[in-house]
């Protein structure tokens, strides 16, 4: 049994998919399928059962993989620590998020202290992507508002934002001090796509007040929110920093419900993370709660 072969079978058994499994790892489909066959007849039964093209986890499979994934992963912390000590990996930290902008002043002033820190910030799509990612070493954390129930994962706050009602300067609510969700049950709301977090949080809040809202327009980022809100296509929930400058949206306080979000920071709990990474973990949780 060769560590490419456990190495090969994990991105089978987890994707099961040959074809695009062979396009992940760089080689020819005939070469992955004859290395998963040596594998099962080294073990003695399939891991797999196969259907025409089609290819599924079998109760073999399932076993073997949780042993895979404890094994590699060994191996992984190992040579992480042994970078880490050889100083190859100790001034590299990677963040990934899917809703949150990494506040340049924070990156200025983590780097000014850190100057020889290279930190690498990506944006990703979802928070699955963000937790394949994880898993896979890819990066050292990631921030989402999202819930994250993933086990071996630890998260700590550092950042709640309020939510505003967003209304047009000539909305018959633009002069209100704040509101209460439920005077806007019958408004037409812009939103974000259905599977962003932040939709799904205000649609939580428009349930909490006793309605569904009636979205009109979806757009795809929260700033650019604002200029439909400007030009009349509705109200929105929004934040403070998606408001573009100057403006002219009204928001208003919602009293209830109280309408909040809260970004995590994540990170795989037993694993070791590099000095640089530790350094920005903490800089970052001591910049917010200033």
């Amino acid at each position: 049994m060769e560590l490419l072969q456990l190495k090969y079978f994990q991105k089978v058994a987890r994707m099961e998919h040959l074809s695009k499994a062979a396009e992940e790892l760089h080689i020819a489909q005939p070469a992955l399928s004859k290395t998963i066959a040596r594998l099962e007849k080294d073990l003695g039964v399939p891991l797999f059962d196969r259907k025409k093209r089609q290819i599924k986890l079998n109760s073999f499979g399932y076993t073997f993989l949780k042993q895979v994934d404890i094994a590699l992963s060994a191996l992984e912390e190992g040579k992480r620590q042994i970078e880490d000590q050889a100083g190859l990996e100790s001034r590299r930290a990677v963040l990934s998020s899917t809703d949150h902008k990494c506040d340049a002043i924070l990156v200025s002033s983590f780097l000014s202290i850190y100057p020889e820190t290279n930190l690498r910030i990506k944006q990703s799509p979802s928070d699955e992507e963000n937790l394949k990612l994880l898993q896979d070493g890819e990066i050292d954390f990631f921030i989402t508002s999202g819930p994250i129930k993933q086990k071996g994962t630890k998260k700590i706050p550092f950042l709640t934002e309020e939510i505003f009602l967003a209304v047009p300067p000539n909305h018959q609510l633009a002069k209100r001090s704040g509101i209460h969700l439920s005077e806007v049950v019958d408004e037409s709301f812009i939103g974000l796509k259905a599977t962003d977090h932040f939709r799904e949080l205000t649609n939580q809040f428009c349930m909490d007040a006793g309605f569904e809202p009636n979205i009109t327009c979806e757009v795809d980022e929260l700033r650019a929110i604002d200029s439909f809100v400007q030009a009349g296509i509705g109200i929105a929930f929004m934040t403070k920093d998606a408001m573009e400058k100057d403006s002219s949206t009204i928001l208003l306080p919602i009293e209830q419900p109280i309408c909040q979000r809260t970004f995590h920071l994540v990170w795989i709990e037993n694993r070791h993370l590099s000095e640089a990474a530790r350094s920005f973990r903490d800089f970052l949780i001591a910049y917010y709660s200033e």
